[in-house]
């Protein structure tokens, strides 16, 4: 109508948009780093990508594909061209066709085929939670189930059995089965000891269709991660800090200067708990082993 003001505009709150662009931008940066680490699976962040407003699907597909090894500039334009992708697109963006197509590039890469998922289930959580007591509780009560046995550098603890909780190695035998690319994943843990998981018997025993457990530390399971992104990632937590700290001091295997570094690495540990598929509390060892062989399974 003639004469009548045009309702005014609301008033934009620029402090809060420009704090969220920070935050966008932070979140952006992160996810681009965990994927250079290989902290995070990239057919994960490309499922991600799919939820609007996300780090995944804002992420570039160029930043995407730079993420992965030996692939440079020159590689990802003609890469780009092949997939029929803009360099502007975002992850979030791509049309149907489009995710298709970077899927499967993906998946070859990755060596993983589609819809066929290793039963591959790792089981990680800070020291003393009590993975190696829930992986015994397993053992005995879940025959189905076979669990991985590492190797490691340190000696062995009263009751641990060669060959069935520990393949235990000195650092000469350890080198020689890096330098044959014998482990599936390998890390030095309390900047002390190293532990690895052979790789035959774990590919060997998933190619049969067998439920597999690997009860590792952190660094290992992110190392899966990057080598089998269909692994199920586990994560054991504690009821509580203090319940943590009380298993590490009841369990009396460490002196006190271990026991304070293996306390300040568990802070560290407990808070990579969202890059887990999972995560269990250990508050009861039968209650929570009998939760990860539901997970295991397809129960849960």
């Amino acid at each position: 109508m003639s004469g009548q003001q045009a309702p005014a505009m609301p008033e934009v709150d620029r402090i809060a948009a420009n704090r969220a662009a920070i935050d966008a931008r932070r979140a952006r940066a992160e996810l681009k780093r965990r994927l250079r680490a290989g902290e995070v699976s990239p057919l994960l962040v490309l499922g991600q990508s799919a939820e609007v407003d996300s780090p995944a699907a804002r992420l570039r597909v160029t930043d995407y594909l730079l993420s992965f090894p030996a692939i440079g500039p020159t590689k990802l334009e003609r890469l780009l061209e092949s997939l029929a992708i803009s360099p502007k697109k975002r992850l979030g963006g791509l049309g149907r066709q489009q995710r298709a197509r970077l899927e499967t590039f993906v998946r070859e890469r990755l060596g993983v085929t589609a819809g066929v998922g290793a039963p591959l289930t790792v089981l990680a959580g800070p020291t003393a939670v009590g993975k190696g007591t829930v992986a015994a509780y397993i053992r005995e009560h879940f025959p189905e189930v076979k669990l991985s046995v590492s190797a490691t550098t340190r000696a062995p603890r009263p009751g641990e059995v060669e060959g069935q909780h520990y393949f235990f190695v000195d650092d000469e035998g350890f080198d020689r089965m890096l330098a044959q690319d014998d482990l599936l994943e390998w890390a030095t843990v309390h900047n002390s000891h190293r532990y690895g998981t052979p790789r035959g018997p774990v590919l060997d025993a998933a190619a049969q269709g067998e439920l597999v457990l690997l009860e590792i530390d952190l660094q290992g399971a992110r190392q899966v991660r990057a080598s089998m992104p269909d692994a199920r990632l586990v994560f054991l937590a504690p009821p509580s800090w203090e319940e943590l700290v009380d298993r590490l001091v009841g369990r009396g295997t460490e002196g006190e200067a271990e026991r304070t570094r293996r306390l300040e690495t568990a802070k560290v540990e407990l808070a990579a708990a969202d890059e887990f598929d999972a995560v269990i509390v250990n508050d009861e060892v039968p209650k929570a082993a009998a939760r990860l062989v539901e997970l295991m399974r397809g129960d849960g």
